[in-house]
Order: structure tokens, then C-alpha cells, then sequence
């Protein structure tokens, strides 16, 4: 199959059902059974975190509006990257693809390594083997690593090849999850023997209800980010686009139930040991198994293993759905940047599936790596996507309220306004964590994002210096936001860590003085004690300066080869603007300025001349004589040479002035300065060389002046008319001496017969016509009689030739010796024709050696 059939695009194949599986698959992954109980039950409690995730669900919904209405005007690839692009630029849409990118990556890879902890939680440690090493902790083995390089081979493979991935076994995959969480939380509300009250406490002590509710919502992005991911699939919807808008808020309303039945499920029952749902739910990590999963615990209290064997199934279909729709999101968000050269054009290229095969590869490529992490750097990775979907969020909704406004649309200028406002909220919480006393990510978290952030810098100095369009580096509130959340989340980073070192010296310290602290450390006198203290705290601090120092002194780095790229660029686009504008304002030909150039000129002229500010400046109007005959007879190669050296030869005179060709014949130069106080000197100078290459078969011009006459002349059109026409009464004049005018050219080809001075300009006519020589030359120094003769031999049908004296004379005879019919010689006066006797009668014998004819 050729290329070119390969860059069709992507074909409409999704259907309602599949695009819903799509945003439930992306939105519900291995989390929603396992963190909903570490996370969510111990930090608010079952009624905080319905509460929350209530209240989160009712923002999505706001989200669903601005994303549908998004939607609906940039139906294209990409998603919220395509609507920054449209809205606000490519600088800002790099910026949306870089931490969207590690949003959609960092749930790719939650799943893709959560294989493992499935395998160790049901089938034990079959997979436990070839260590390899220890990483923060999480010992990483062989076999665990090929199950999840296995997963990512094979889901990639099958989603290169089968587009009925997405069309049939994601909505049959959806339905299995959906289904069996369902079904199992049905059971355990039909099986539950407790009263309410046994469920409580509905929030966790020692804590406000609203402030963990209220964690909850703030952190609910979180549990729904990816159900928006169906809209890097837009050009592939089978339906049309006013569904969409059913089918995201249906994608909410399915992922928040199933929340919320996992969060009850989880709390309905508890080992014999526990006092509670508390209790057993905050002392998770003494028990292993389907005992450390509080959800399978239940299903199997109140199922038994078949209850254990659905969640499975669910869980499983969970892990696959995230992976297979996380995987299209990458590679459709891809496809879309590599088409706007963010990414090599490579990964824009469609498979004969047409699927973007290369960008599903590129995903994969990226994700291998990160078998070999372990699941505690993982668990970093993923805290990143809480401040990636509210940052992403964000940014939809300040997109949906500019375009709304443009729009005049009040409902979404409302929806967006209010997701903008409630997501700068939810960013400020996550961001300055220690204004509302306490820190809700992992430290190494920050780090992780400040080293994606300097990333980021000099992936885009890449982008930039490979914009061939000239589409990036526009917005300078790129660098600054990268800078800024550099320095931010650094100060935020160093703050943990300082308070992490306190308190581990202070534990530390208690235990030296209660005597329970490591042998080693209790044999040391106090004195040594303390100083080993202030110097741990002292290197802990030096650490903390030298890594932030070090991505500070690298983001600067970064910010000024950014800098020096755009200036380079800007230097680049200023000298092709300019030699675009000057080629636009130049003929091709003579390499003149052309009309438009003289028609600006023109304006300005104008205008100065409305304002009162006008200069002196003289037209001069040129009109090549003869090209028409040399167009006719020689071609118009012949011709465009002719115009050049009459192009030159206007040059030379007006050595000071702008040219314009404004015509095929016609030129005209605008004098001033210099020019303009020699004018009359410098149009005798043309005069004289066309009279001169009359004889010697140069290129004739004829040409007339006209001045600005201030008060008089209302613009510039009435001087150009003055010189227009002076300019056809030096045509005549020319003509008189010999020259070829357009009129003479065409009657002579009308005729049959070669023009006066074909010869003369250069032309020579391969055939001539018998009997023709209607040539009459006249040698006379008076331009009155030079006038009157010419009236009358006109009317006789003759053409003119004139020489002003016998050096002329001589030069025509000799160049047209076989046309001349008739010479005209003043024989009495042989002075004017600065000859003697001798010559002079060598001038009559060789005029009576002209042939006779007919």
C-alpha cells in the first residue's frame, strides 16, 4: 500500500458504547480498588469521601460542558492541545502537551506496573525471581519485569493492528469491571447483618468533616482524569458530536459510582481482629493478600471465592481497559503535536490501518523503560497527575470563556469562568500545601516535577530550533511559567525536606534520651550526639541547595539558549520578511521595482501631499520604443533582453532615483535630492543616447518630465499625467529620427513589410521583401525642415530616416545601404556635414551606388 494512501487520516469508527468504555476505561484504573481505600477511607473517612468525590463529580460536570463545547468547534485530534493551539497560541499548547503528556504517561504506567502487585496479591510470588536489585526500597525482579514489558509489547502490538480493540472489547471489558463491582457491592448490601451505625465513624477523627471533605474534592481530579481523553479521538467519532456532550457526563456519572461502591464495599467488613472499619483500614500493612484489599476482603466475606474471582475479572479488565485507552490518548495526542512539528513528522504517519502505529510504538518505547523503576518511584510519578488534571482543567476552562465570549455564549462563559476560578483553588491547595497545614504529595514528588519542568525547557529549545513554520517561541510566558513553577515547587520541595530531617532528628533525639535509640547510636556521649545531629541537619540543608541551585542554574541555562535561539530566529524572519517584501516589490525581470512598489509610492506621495509635507520631486515617464517589432519578429526572449538594457540604460542616467516598471514597455522614475536639481540635464542625457542608438541599433526610449508644482498639483497623478504626455511628444520626435513605434511595428507586420530600423534595434528579419525600399534618408541640420519633410514624405507613404550631419549619414549607408530608396543631401552646404570636397563626394558616390528598383 503506498504513502499516500497511508495519510487518508483516521477513520470514524467509534460508536456511542465504545467512546463511554473509552472515558470509563481512562478514568477508572487499578487505583479505584486499591486507593480508595489507602487513600481516600483513611484520610476522610466513608462520608468525607462520598462527600468529595460528590462534589468532585459535580465540577467534572462542569468539565463536561466546557470540554463538550470545546469540542464542538475544534472536532480535530489532540483534545485540550488542539483547542490551546486554536485559542491561545503554540507556545501555550507546548506547554499543555508537555505535563498532559506526563499526566496520560504516569496512568499508563501506574497500570502497566500494577501487573506485578496483581500477581503477588493472588498468585503469590511465582513471579518473585531473578532479583535485580532494591529501588527506595521495592525489591524489582526479573520475571515481574518481563510480565510488565510483556503487557506493554501486547497491548501495543494489538493496538496497531485491530482498530475492533476499541469497538468491541473495550465497551465488553468496561461492562465485565462495571458489572462485577457492581454485582459485589449489591452483595455485601444484601449480606450486610450490621446497622448504619456500625459503619461508623462517617469521618476519620481527630480532623474537621468539612477540611477532609474538602481534601477529598480538592484532590478529585485525580479519580476522573482521563474521562475527557475521548476527545484525542474526535475525528475517529462514528456519531454525530452533540452526543458527546451524554456521553462525558455519563463517563462521570459511571466512574463516581463506582467510587463510591468500592468505598462502601470496602468498610462493610473487616478481619475479627479489627475493632472497625478504621482500625482494619489504617493497620492495612499487617496483613497480605486478599486481606491487604479491603474490597476483595468484603467480596470474599460475603461471596466467597467466587466474589474474590469477580473482582479479579474486574480488576483485571481495569488494568487492561487503562492501559489500551491510555495508550490511544498517547498516541492520538502525538499523532496531533508530531503534525504541528513537535514531534518528528514520523509519528503523524498513519499504518495501513490507519492508525498512528508510530506513535503507539513511541509510547511504548517510553514506557519500557519504566519496568525497571519499581512501584514506589511510580507512586511519585502518579502524584503528579492531580496537579497535571487540575492544571489541564484549568486551561480548558480558560479556553471555553474566551471562546464563549467571542462567542457571546453566557452559559459556557459561566461553566468556564467558574472551572477556572474553582481549579486555581484546587492548584493553590496543591501547590502551597503547607498555607493549609499540612502536605498532600510525597516530597520526592516536587523534585520529580521540577526535573520535568527543566525538561521541558530544553525540549522545547529542540522545538524551536526546528520550527520550520515559525509557529513557536512567541510567548515569553512560556519561559516565565516554567521558570516560576521551577523556583515554586523547589521552595516547596526544600521545605519538606527541611521539616522531614527536623522531625526524623527529633525522633532521633527523643529515642537517645529514653534510651531506645540503635546500640551505635546510644554509645555516644551527648556532645558527640548533638553535633552528629546539627551536622546531619547541616548536610540535609547543603543537599537541598545543591540540587535546587543545580535545576535553577540549568532552568537559566535552558531560559537563555531559548532566548539566544529566538533571537537568532527573530533576526532570521526579519531578513526573510524583508527579502519576501522586497521580491514581492521587485520585478522578476529587471529586477526594477514593479507597480505595486510604484503604487505604494504612490500613496505615500499622496498622502504627503494632502498633509502639506510633500518634497519636490520631478516624474519622469520612459517608454521602450520597438519591442513590440522585436517581440514579433525575434521572440520575446529577444525582447525581454531589450527591456533590460533599456532597464540599464535608465539606470545609468538616473543613478539617483528609484526605477519602477510598471508595464511591459513603460517605466517611470521618481526624482529628487540630487536627480531632481539636474532633471532637465539628465533627460537631455536620455534624449541624446537614443538618438545615438537610433544609428547604432541600441535601445531607444523616449521619455518626458514633469515637476511638482506645490498648490497646484492635488496629487501625484497630474504630474504623471504631464510627463505622460510630454513623453509621446518625444515618441514623435523620435520617430522623426528614425525610430520604431509600436503603430510602425504593426503596420509594418500588417504590411509584410520590416520596420525602419529593425536593424537598427538589433533585429534582423530573415526574409525581406521585394521591391520594399520605401526608405528615404535625410541629412539636415534644421528641425523645422527636418518636420516639413517628414509631413510630406508621411503622406507619401515613406519611412524616414534622419542624419543631423555626414558622420550620421554615413553610419545609415552603411547600415542600410540596401533599403535606402532616396537620399536627401544639402550639397551646398558641405560644412554642416563636417566633411571636404573629397569626402563629400564620397558620400554622393556611395549613395548613387544604392541599387534601383522597381
Amino acid at each position: 500500500m503506498s504513502d499516500d494512501k497511508h495519510q487518508i487520516g483516521l477513520q470514524p469508527h467509534l460508536s456511542p458504547m465504545a467512546a463511554w468504555a473509552l472515558s470509563v476505561g481512562t478514568a477508572v484504573g487499578w487505583g479505584s480498588l486499591v486507593v480508595t481505600s489507602n487513600t481516600y477511607l483513611n484520610s476522610a473517612g466513608p462520608l468525607g469521601t462520598i462527600i468529595g468525590l460528590v462534589a468532585g463529580a459535580v465540577l467534572m460536570l462542569l468539565m463536561c460542558r466546557n470540554f463538550f463545547f470545546m469540542a464542538s468547534h475544534y472536532p480535530r485530534a489532540g483534545g485540550i492541545y488542539t483547542y490551546t493551539k486554536e485559542v491561545y497560541g503554540y507556545d501555550r499548547a507546548f506547554l499543555v502537551f508537555w505535563f498532559l503528556s506526563l499526566t496520560y504517561f504516569s496512568m499508563f504506567w501506574a497500570n502497566a506496573t500494577s501487573l506485578p502487585l496483581f500477581s503477588r496479591f493472588f498468585i503469590g510470588d511465582v513471579l518473585k525471581f531473578g532479583h535485580l536489585f532494591d529501588l527506595f526500597g521495592y525489591g524489582v525482579y526479573a520475571g515481574e519485569v518481563l510480565l510488565t514489558i510483556t503487557a506493554v509489547i501486547v497491548i501495543t502490538f494489538l493496538g496497531t493492528r485491530f482498530r475492533c480493540l476499541a469497538m468491541y472489547a473495550m465497551p465488553a471489558m468496561v461492562w465485565i469491571f462495571t458489572g462485577g463491582i457492581t454485582f459485589c457491592f449489591g452483595a455485601a448490601l444484601l449480606g450486610y447483618d450490621g446497622s448504619l451505625s456500625s459503619m461508623s465513624p462517617g469521618f476519620v477523627p481527630d480532623s474537621s468533616a468539612l477540611s477532609q471533605a474538602m481534601h477529598i474534592a480538592f484532590i478529585s481530579p485525580w479519580a476522573f482524569i482521563g474521562f475527557e481523553s475521548i476527545t484525542h479521538s474526535a475525528e475517529e467519532f462514528s456519531f454525530k458530536k452533540d452526543k458527546l456532550y451524554q456521553i462525558l457526563v455519563a463517563s462521570v456519572l459511571t466512574s463516581t459510582a463506582l467510587y463510591i461502591f468500592v468505598t462502601l464495599l470496602s468498610i462493610t467488613a473487616y478481619p475479627e481482629d479489627c475493632s472497625g472499619w478504621l482500625d482494619y483500614i489504617q493497620n492495612l500493612n499487617r496483613y497480605s493478600g486478599i486481606e491487604g484489599l479491603p474490597a476483595f476482603y468484603a467480596a470474599h466475606h460475603y461471596l466467597g471465592d467466587f466474589g474474590v474471582a469477580v473482582l479479579m475479572a474486574a480488576l483485571l479488565s481495569l488494568v487492561l481497559t487503562s492501559l489500551i485507552c491510555n495508550l490511544r490518548s498517547l498516541s492520538r495526542l502525538f499523532y496531533a503535536v508530531a503534525r504541528d512539528d513537535i514531534l518528528p513528522g514520523s509519528f503523524a504517519r498513519l499504518n495501513d490501518k490507519q492508525l498512528p502505529a508510530n506513535a503507539m510504538i513511541l509510547v511504548a518505547a517510553l514506557s519500557i523503560p519504566v519496568a525497571f523503576v519499581g512501584r514506589t518511584a511510580i507512586g511519585w510519578i502518579v502524584d503528579v497527575t492531580t496537579l497535571g488534571a487540575t492544571m489541564l482543567y484549568g486551561f480548558v476552562s480558560a479556553e471555553a470563556f474566551k471562546k464563549a465570549r467571542m462567542l457571546k455564549s453566557r452559559r459556557e462563559m459561566l461553566t468556564g469562568a467558574i472551572g477556572f476560578v474553582i481549579m486555581l483553588a484546587f492548584g493553590t491547595y496543591l501547590m502551597f500545601p503547607h498555607l493549609f497545614g499540612d502536605f498532600h504529595l510525597e516530597t520526592e514528588t516536587y523534585l520529580l516535577l521540577m526535573v520535568w519542568t527543566v525538561l521541558g525547557f530544553f525540549y522545547f529549545r529542540w522545538v524551536i530550533k526546528n520550527d520550520k513554520s515559525r509557529r513557536f517561541g512567541k510567548a515569553i510566558i512560556v519561559w516565565i511559567a516554567l521558570l516560576a513553577l521551577v523556583i515554586f515547587v523547589a521552595l516547596i520541595w526544600s521545605k519538606r525536606l527541611d521539616e522531614q530531617s527536623t522531625n526524623e532528628s527529633v525522633r532521633v533525639i527523643q529515642e537517645y534520651y529514653h534510651g531506645a535509640a540503635e546500640p551505635a547510636v546510644q554509645s555516644l556521649d551527648e556532645e558527640t550526639f548533638i553535633q552528629a545531629q546539627l551536622d546531619h541537619i547541616h548536610h540535609i540543608d547543603a543537599t537541598n541547595t545543591l540540587i535546587i541551585t543545580i535545576l535553577f542554574v540549568l532552568d537559566l541555562l535552558a531560559l537563555l539558549i531559548n532566548h539566544m535561539s529566538m533571537e537568532k530566529w527573530e533576526r532570521k524572519a526579519v531578513a526573510e520578511r524583508d527579502q519576501a517584501k522586497e521580491t514581492a516589490l521587485k520585478d522578476p525581470l529587471t529586477g526594477a521595482k514593479n507597480k505595486h512598489a510604484f503604487l505604494q509610492k504612490e500613496r505615500e506621495i499622496n498622502t504627503a501631499i494632502t498633509e502639506g509635507r510633500a518634497e519636490n520631486f520631478a516624474v519622469v515617464v520612459c517608454d521602450v520604443n520597438g519591442l513590440k517589432m522585436i517581440n514579433d519578429t525575434q521572440g520575446h526572449k529577444a525582447g525581454d533582453e531589450y527591456i533590460r538594457q533599456s532597464f540599464m540604460i535608465i539606470c545609468d542616467i538616473f543613478q539617483h532615483s528609484p526605477v519602477y516598471r510598471i508595464g511591459g514597455d513603460e517605466f517611470v522614475v521618481i526624482m529628487t535630492g540630487r536627480d531632481y536639481a539636474i532633471r532637465q540635464a539628465l533627460l537631455q542625457t536620455l534624449h541624446d543616447s537614443s538618438v545615438e542608438n537610433i544609428a547604432k541599433g541600441g535601445a531607444v526610449i523616449s521619455g518626458g518630465v514633469s515637476d511638482y508644482i506645490p498648490g497646484k498639483d492635488p496629487s501625484f497623478h497630474n504630474v504623471f499625467g504631464r510627463a505622460d504626455n510630454l513623453m509621446y511628444e518625444e515618441k514623435k520626435l523620435l520617430r522623426k529620427l528614425g525610430s520604431v513605434t509600436r503603430e510602425d511595428a504593426e503596420r509594418a507586420i500588417d504590411a509584410g513589410i520590416p520596420a525602419v530600423n529593425a536593424r537598427m534595434n538589433g533585429v534582423s528579419t530573415s526574409e525581406k521583401t521585394p521591391n520594399s525600399k520605401r526608405h528615404i534618408l535625410v541629412v539636415k541640420d534644421r528641425n523645422v525642415n527636418l518636420m516639413m519633410l517628414d509631413n510630406i514624405l508621411q503622406e507619401q507613404e515613406y519611412d524616414v530616416l534622419y542624419a543631423k550631419d555626414g558622420a550620421d549619414a554615413m553610419e545609415l549607408v552603411r547600415h542600410h545601404r540596401e533599403d535606402i530608396a532616396i537620399v536627401l543631401l544639402d550639397l551646398e552646404n558641405l560644412k554642416m556635414l563636417h566633411l571636404n570636397g573629397e569626402h563629400g563626394m564620397k558620400v554622393l558616390n556611395d549613395t548613387r551606388d544604392i541599387p534601383e528598383t522597381d
